[in-house]
């Protein structure tokens, strides 16, 4: 069977969810708002979504602790309007992904009320999470001094029902939110009717959350640096992270997908989340029978420099691409400060430093070999929301680091439609009503509407890059040619010897010779024939793009 690798050169949008549009004037999105933009997200060119999770859920931490992992939260929706989006997706040719959380669940998920209820020495029902007893006097002290990612300590203690203080459960975020044991065979099995659950309605794959954290070492011993563990989000500790055992997983859930593709010849994704330290260790996750792609995310966390992104594109080139796999490049996500103000720009303009940077660094994504992952309103240049007031916030990094760590509330503030006033078209509701996290006025000027209709704007140099990829034969998932440049400047060639398309990027604030010859076919700023502005990015074609 001739099977089409479109994942291998793909550009997917992320939705999250509950920003992208409320169809139903709760102040939510859901997925009806999802279904209502997708002419949207297919006139700007992508081929696929990521949704974020809409199951049932109490909500710790916007879906990501799970209740039911075969169901739609009612807040989002239900099953039919599901199937309405996917098989509205399909008809417009838009892939649909889905987020799957496999590390941990909720409190409410049935099978840990089921493990609370339960007494310790029936462990059946324990024994699908890391239910241990403590140290110390009366076991009052955690069985380890693992911390949780999310701030604080990665275990809290059940109260039994006698009413006596009992085991310690553990959980790598929230306590609302108990890591699974993967050693446990009812836990592979359950995750396996889920995936094909959603692969039975027609998902084109799943984005993987903390696809790296499934295993913990089998004896839970101490971690060697708890002081380095407390103080950074991404984990540092081993013993809790990227076990191999994990990759026995992957080659399962690569092998459902294939059931799957071998029927109908349309090839299903796996991507995962995957933090580990460097290229090397990312690629073992992508070899030919594990995930298909994994999030590359050292070029999200690169510096602005020439020198950095060259290391960091080359290292992901050797190692990566290396196993059969493609590159999946991210410059945002919805954990992450938004690239305009990563890149300096101030809270409430468009501008400046900052949006040069994002617009460069985007078209320089574009035009790497591989695939590619844009966060919803990354295509507006939208800036970070720096201000909301802390009663407002909800991510739960704030509440469990002392209110010192705002994190992620700011880059999930709801999307703007309209240049009219909040709640700019987010929310078909009455005058007046509130989307869930507030919107800053300056919203107004990065609405859809005022983007589409502006030639200049983020969204049609996003519109514009898309076409050209999708156009352009050297792009894709082909070869990549450096080129030399002088100091500050970043340039490289794609497809065989003699090429004529080269991006070149300049990394420092005045203007410098272009590296190339030719005719600048697409530019993230003005850039006059042979001039590199400062910040800038540019896309060439013409002679030969002669060094």
């Amino acid at each position: 069977m001739d099977i089409h690798h479109w994942w291998r050169d793909a550009v997917i949008y992320q939705v999250y969810v509950r920003s992208f549009l409320d169809s139903t004037g709760d102040g939510i999105g859901d997925l009806a708002g999802v279904r209502a933009g997708l002419p949207y997200l297919k006139k700007l060119g992508v081929d696929g979504i990521w949704l974020s999770p809409f199951y049932p859920s109490p909500q710790h931490d916007h879906g990501y602790d799970v209740a039911d992992y075969r169901g739609v939260d009612p807040v989002f929706g239900d099953l039919a309007e599901f199937d309405r989006l996917v098989a509205s997706a399909r008809r417009l040719g838009v892939r649909v992904l889905l987020d799957i959380v496999p590390n941990h669940c909720s409190i409410e998920h049935p099978w840990f009320r089921e493990a609370l209820a339960s007494r310790p020495d029936s462990p059946a029902a324990r024994a699908r999470f890391h239910f241990a007893d403590g140290r110390g006097p009366d076991g009052s002290e955690p069985p380890n001094n693992w911390h949780a990612m999310f701030g604080g300590p990665a275990w809290t203690r059940v109260t039994e029902a006698d009413g006596r203080p009992g085991q310690w459960y553990l959980h790598m975020f929230t306590p609302e939110q108990p890591d699974w044991n993967w050693r446990n065979p009812e836990v592979a099995a359950e995750f396996d009717r889920t995936l094909r659950f959603w692969l039975d309605r027609g998902v084109d794959g799943f984005r993987i959350d903390v696809a790296a954290g499934l295993f913990k070492h089998p004896g839970l011993p101490d971690s060697p640096d708890p002081e380095a563990d407390a103080r950074t989000r991404d984990s540092v500790n081993p013993l809790a992270w990227n076990q191999p055992e994990v990759h026995d997983v992957w080659r399962h859930w690569r092998a459902v997908c294939e059931e799957y593709t071998e029927r109908d010849g349309r090839e299903r994704l796996l991507v995962g989340e995957v933090s580990v330290p460097t290229a090397r260790e990312h690629a073992l996750y992508v070899r030919p029978d594990e995930l298909h792609q994994a999030f590359f995310f050292d070029l999200l966390s690169a510096p602005w420099n020439a020198d950095a992104f060259r290391k960091v594109i080359a290292e992901a080139m050797q190692d990566i691409a290396g196993t059969g796999s493609t590159v999946t490049w991210v410059l945002n996500n919805h954990d992450q400060v938004r690239t305009v103000t990563r890149y300096g720009e101030p809270a409430t303009e468009g501008s400046g430093l900052g949006a040069a940077r994002a617009r460069a660094a985007a078209l320089m994504m574009l035009a790497l070999p591989g695939a590619a992952y844009i966060y919803q309103g990354e295509e507006l240049g939208l800036p970070e929301v720096v201000d909301l007031p802390d009663d407002v916030l909800t991510d739960p990094i704030f509440r469990r680091t002392g209110s010192r760590a705002r994190i992620r509330d700011g880059c999930r503030v709801p999307l703007p439609w309209s240049g009219q006033a909040s709640p700019f078209g987010f929310t078909s509701g009455a005058e007046g009503a509130k989307p869930w996290l507030p919107q800053p006025e300056w919203f107004a000027e990065h609405s859809t509407d005022r983007a589409l209709a502006d030639t200049r704007s983020f969204w049609h140099l996003y519109r514009d890059g898309l076409q050209l990829r999708a156009a352009l034969p050297q792009l894709g998932e082909g070869a990549l040619r450096w080129l030399d440049t002088p100091p500050g400047v970043l340039a490289f060639a794609r497809g065989g010897e003699g090429d004529d398309f080269v991006c070149a990027v300049n990394f420092g604030t005045a203007p410098t010779p272009a590296p190339v010859t030719g005719t600048p076919l697409l530019s993230s700023g003005p850039c006059p024939t042979g001039v590199l502005p400062g910040s800038t990015a540019a896309w060439w074609i013409g002679d030969g793009a002669t060094p």
